[in-house]
């Protein structure tokens, strides 16, 4: 029997489940495995369609003409958006859907990976340093030729859980956070939320599983409604429109290639593996967003990621990415390719490994960008 550091007593628990019904069976592209990853996921029979949208504002800054767009999904606060083009374009762009982390930071969502009209707060511009090199690659990705859409999720940024409505012990968690000394009030404010909602997200879990659903479902609904907003624009080519996004953001891309029939081309970084590779010692690493109920008994992550196939796909992985194990990372390369492969599109599968850890550097932004060119112009 295999020893699971963190299932320890319970290491034995995995062999009684896969007694139950076999883990992880290899599932190929096509409308079946779809089918069963809608039916996992949830909240996938009404239409994905942005309510009451409004442009709430426009600027010019930096070579990019900016929006800010609000809609709503049906429930709960306005989602708040922003879109990105080239100031010297006038005619239709390919379209991106930008798709923000989770990161263990709810307080922001669009902000952490795009420049609005304002200047970021000093807390973003130091989680981009560890994480984006820096920068707003969504600005960066703009000014490549692409209208590029960035929204608030469930859970995040203007679709945030507020900190009033949690149970008292969760906001307790807010009121003992000590924020690091010389902080600003927003640097202060974001990072008491951001302890709190660690701990409301399995909260917020449990009811979405109450509702019939999970929060996969209820995360990848809002980003259908986003995705479908931006298709709809007459300044983007429809079937020229694409979505990326790291880690979370990655995690998110995968579900939305996988529920929405129109996505021309998948940007997924740092956010795969197989499921058998996480139960070692990452599975409290990651969040709900990765385990849609019930899927393990029809397929493996890699598999709803690449369900699409031959759906251009583009995986980008670090090799000392604490989140994931190299060998888990590799077999899900090798697993896609061998879907691509089955389908007769092995070209259209591109898996590329970076050296360092979980992040989207400037030279993986490069590449990423270069690809989303070759696939969408």
């Amino acid at each position: 029997m295999k020893h699971y550091q963190h299932l320890g007593v319970f290491s034995d628990l995995v062999d009684a489940a896969d007694k139950q019904q076999p883990l992880y069976p290899l599932a190929r592209p096509g409308r079946d495995t779809q089918q069963h990853i809608r039916e996992v996921m949830g909240f996938c029979n009404q239409p994905d369609a942005p309510l009451n949208v409004q442009i709430d504002a426009t600027w010019e800054k930096d070579g990019l003409i900016g929006e800010a767009i609000s809609w709503s999904v049906g429930y709960g606060p306005r989602t708040q958006a922003w879109l990105f083009r080239p100031a010297t374009v006038t005619g239709p762009l390919p379209g991106v859907l930008a798709l923000h982390d989770h990161g263990g930071f709810k307080f922001f969502g669009k902000e952490k990976i795009a420049d609005g009209p304002d200047a970021p707060p000093q807390v973003v511009r130091s989680f981009r340093d560890d994480c984006y090199g820096g920068r707003a690659y969504v600005n960066a990705l703009a000014r490549e030729g692409f209208a590029v859409l960035v929204h608030d999720t469930f859970l995040w940024g203007s679709r945030k859980w507020p900190l009033a409505d949690m149970p008292e012990d969760v906001r307790a968690i807010a009121l003992r956070h000590t924020p690091p000394a010389g902080a600003d009030a927003i640097t202060a404010e974001s990072l008491a939320y951001n302890a709190a909602a660690g701990q409301h997200e399995h909260i917020a879990a449990k009811y979405c599983n109450l509702l019939g659903t999970g929060m996969p479902g209820v995360v990848c609904f809002e980003d259908r409604v986003a995705f479908n907003y931006l298709r709809s624009r007459p300044d983007v080519i429809a079937n020229r429109v694409g979505c990326m996004g790291l880690s979370g953001g990655g995690n998110r891309a995968a579900m939305l290639v996988a529920t929405h029939d129109s996505v021309a081309a998948t940007v997924i970084v740092g956010l795969m593996m197989t499921y058998e590779s996480v139960l070692d010692h990452n599975v409290y690493s990651h969040t709900w967003m990765l385990y849609p109920y019930g899927l393990a008994r029809y397929m493996d992550w890699p598999d709803l990621a690449a369900c699409r196939a031959p759906s251009p796909l583009l995986v980008q992985y670090d090799t000392e990415d604490d989140l994931f194990t190299l060998e888990g990372m590799q077999a899900a390369h090798d697993r896609i390719a061998d879907h691509f492969a089955h389908v007769g599109a092995p070209h259209a599968y591109a898996g590329q490994f970076y050296p360092g850890p979980h992040k989207f550097d400037l030279e993986m932004q490069a590449a990423a960008f270069a690809w989303l060119r070759e696939r969408l112009s």
